[in-house]
């Protein structure tokens, strides 16, 4: 069974230690994200249907909003990983060279040795479950060495162009609104896609064009983000979070928790804490 060691929540987003030994379906973060390999088999992620390892010599780098998921080893072992979530504005307001807020050129990092320094530094203070001052230095010098390395090939500037795109679109600026205001709300495709003027295939691909993901796969992050929100901040209980989502039962709730986020909400709660 999939297990959360240590997470920690802070003004750079989110830092977790976990065992995981089963496959999260395709989801997205409005953070930069990392996936670092610490133990037991190789896994994979796969980001825009492409196939990527995360081993001792490779990582990977999810932009913003880029639909993904990971595969573990059919071995049935358990992974031991170190997972970012690097929220773009705070890496902006720390970065004196960022073109963009964050942004990685390609999905594959190669660990090397400066790299791994750097994993090994946040993987020690992550086990240590204390609060240090160094954290947010250690985690910023490892996104920006991931981030640096993975724009140093030309081939990865049309992609920068293609990050300006997003959100211009006034249509779909104002079904992002929508979404927000009723996140927790069953929400027809159909009925969304008529407020913004669109059918229903016009309103998906644009959608798609413009954000990279699917607007049920938006409507997941929101629901996690708020989830995640509320194991932090709320002593509601499991089966109250779900059921104010829409949920129709804890057990429910649950299965979409995890499968999005990696573990259950219960042991997402237990060892979650702010730093």
């Amino acid at each position: 069974m999939a297990r959360a060691i240590s997470v920690h929540h802070g003004s750079f987003g989110r830092a977790t230690l976990y065992e995981l030994d089963r496959p999260l379906t395709t989801h997205a973060h409005r953070e930069g994200h990392l996936i670092f390999y610490l133990g037991g088999p190789e896994a994979s992620a796969t980001i825009n249907g492409d196939r990527y390892a995360i081993s001792k010599t490779e990582a990977v780098a999810i932009s913003p909003w880029e639909p993904h998921s990971f595969e573990p080893s059919p071995c049935g072992q358990k992974h031991f990983v170190l997972t970012l979530y690097i929220k773009p504005m705070w890496f902006l307001e720390n970065s004196q060279s960022a073109e963009f807020s964050l942004g990685f050129g390609t999905p594959q990092v190669r660990v090397t040795p400066t790299v791994e320094m750097w994993i090994g530094r946040l993987t020690s203070i992550l086990l240590d479950d204390q609060p240090s001052e160094r954290f947010d230095g250690f985690l910023f010098e490892t996104t920006r060495q991931c981030v640096d390395q993975t724009w140093r090939s030309a081939e990865s500037r049309p992609l920068l162009r293609n990050m300006q795109l997003k959100f211009n679109d006034f249509r779909v600026r104002r079904s992002l609104r929508l979404m927000q205001e009723r996140f927790a709300e069953e929400t027809a495709m159909d009925d969304l896609a008529r407020e913004v003027g669109l059918s229903r295939p016009h309103f998906f691909k644009l959608f798609k064009m413009q954000m990279g993901i699917t607007p049920n796969l938006y409507l997941n992050t929101l629901r996690t983000e708020h989830a995640i929100d509320e194991l932090m901040t709320t002593d509601k209980s499991i089966t109250d979070i779900g059921l104010d989502l829409g949920f129709a039962s804890q057990a429910s709730f649950t299965r979409f928790f995890t499968s999005n986020v990696g573990i259950p909400p219960t042991d997402y709660r237990r060892v979650a804490h702010f730093v």
